[in-house]
């Protein structure tokens, strides 16, 4: 069971995603939460798998609660769910630590298959806000690219082989199939990673994968 913490300052919005949710048997909301600071406090109480924030909330915006998530309670992975769509809110969630950035106006299925990606440790973005990084990280992606090698550089051969893993995708225990070891083993090398390349989450460590060519 997926255990997770619903965020948003309108009532009808929380009730529509709940019910959105609760058409999965293996997802539950546990506490819901109309600020960020109050989604911060319930996330505390509660430990959720999963913070679903909403960005733009009254006393502790979403992107504020995001941050002060990730340094409270790094067990809860963070997704951000907002009718915004702009760069500028997409960048500054993946800089806070969210692993997931979801569009309200987006296909349901998305809010599950979100909600699981993150829940397994991978990280997941809705297909239109992929596009904007994809397009963001090709526009300078000769400058980047040399920038992310060099970084690339200080992991082990090992490591490097999980981030390219990690980079196309794939959870942790899909990484541990693929590379016959235990999940244990890779939960190990992912944080070596994200200290090593000094990010601060899986998806920040995957557009390094990307400019560095690790992940076609």
């Amino acid at each position: 069971m997926i255990r997770i913490l619903l965020a948003d300052d309108e009532t009808m919005i929380r009730a529509g995603v709940g019910a959105i949710l609760q058409s999965d048997p293996s997802l539950q909301v546990v506490a819901e939460a109309g600020d960020g600071r109050q989604a911060v406090e319930l996330a505390l109480r509660h430990r959720p798998d999963v913070a679903l924030l909403d960005i733009r909330m009254p006393r502790l915006d979403g992107l504020a609660a995001a941050a002060e998530l990730r340094r409270v309670a790094p067990d809860t992975a963070v997704v951000m769910l907002t009718t915004f769509g702009e760069d500028d809110y997409i960048a500054r969630a993946l800089e806070v630590g969210a692993s997931g950035f979801l569009l309200k106006s987006g296909d349901p299925r998305e809010l599950i298959a979100g909600i699981h990606a993150v829940a397994e440790g991978a990280a997941y973005l809705s297909p239109k806000v992929a596009q904007r990084v994809i397009a963001e990280i090709a526009g300078g992606r000769m400058a980047k690219g040399a920038r992310a090698r060099d970084r690339v550089e200080a992991l082990t051969e090992r490591e490097r082989q999980v981030l390219a893993l990690l980079g196309a995708g794939l959870s942790n225990a899909e990484i541990a199939t693929r590379m016959h070891i235990v999940e244990g083993t890779v939960k190990a090398y992912v944080s070596a990673i994200l200290t090593r390349l000094d990010v601060r989450n899986r998806v920040q460590a995957a557009i390094i994968a990307y400019e560095a060519g690790l992940v076609a």
